[in-house]
């Protein structure tokens, strides 16, 4: 597996680039222009809300308040619910073969497989934590991770965030309302209640992970034409972000 640490910048490429990124990286191995599978790390550089494939962007998004603050939203090409990633959370993707890991093909191995990576990678920082609900890590039964898959033929993609000790937890109360779709063990509990944050850095944490994923070579390489078009034709345009 290789690994790709790649943030856009949003002022060369735009606000939506880093979410576009994981569809291009995905998109790109299924055309086969892409054979290795990737651990790809990115550092958000500003606030910005991540909304489901399917998700309501009027029920689950604070609009007004992401207008007056300039806060961009976006709708991912995966499912699950809406996040909000900031300075202080961890962004991850893996592109991972179908032809070399067939029993991913079902969901629930896909979830219990990258889940149980992700924990091992806590765990190589003394820090504990569970798998709950669909693809949640916690700790204390309060959620620091929060997860999404998006499958194709060959491919599948699992991304994630992991929300560090220096994210600002209030901007997810302020960005969004309170999800009508929620795990049993939330047990309707705010996002203020429910979420906390991971004790360690992004930076440790992202050397946590690439260990545990024993990743082989660094990459620059990424589809950054489709990237760029991807943006401009799905990811900025009213139709894909409110199409609920």
């Amino acid at each position: 597996m290789n690994q790709l640490s790649l943030t856009l910048s949003p002022s060369e490429y735009g606000a939506a680039a880093n979410i576009a990124l994981d569809e291009a990286l995905l998109e790109s191995a299924e055309a086969g222009d892409q054979t290795q599978e990737v651990l790809r790390l990115w550092h958000p550089t500003e606030a910005t809300v991540v909304i489901g494939r399917s998700s309501p962007i009027r029920d689950e998004v604070n609009l007004e308040y992401c207008a007056a603050h300039e806060i961009p939203v976006f709708r991912r090409s995966s499912g699950g619910a809406s996040i909000v990633t900031a300075p202080g959370c961890l962004m991850y993707a893996v592109l991972l073969s179908y032809r070399k890991r067939p029993q991913l093909r079902m969901l629930e191995q896909a979830h219990q497989f990258v889940m149980t990576k992700m924990q091992d990678a806590l765990n190589s920082l003394n820090i504990e934590t569970k798998f709950l609900g669909t693809c949640d890590l916690t700790i204390d039964d309060k959620k620091v991770s929060g997860n999404a898959l998006r499958c194709k033929k060959n491919w599948m993609i699992y991304h994630g965030t992991m929300i560090c000790e220096s994210m600002d937890l209030q901007l997810v109360s302020n960005c969004l309302g309170q999800p009508k779709r929620q795990p049993e063990y939330r047990a309707g509990r705010s996002h203020a209640d429910f979420l906390c944050q991971i004790p360690t850095s992004t930076s440790y944490l992202a050397d946590a992970i690439a260990k545990t994923w024993k990743t082989v070579e660094e990459t620059k390489e990424w589809p950054k034409e489709l990237t760029e078009r991807l943006v401009e034709t799905k990811y900025t345009t009213e139709a894909w972000n409110y199409k609920l």
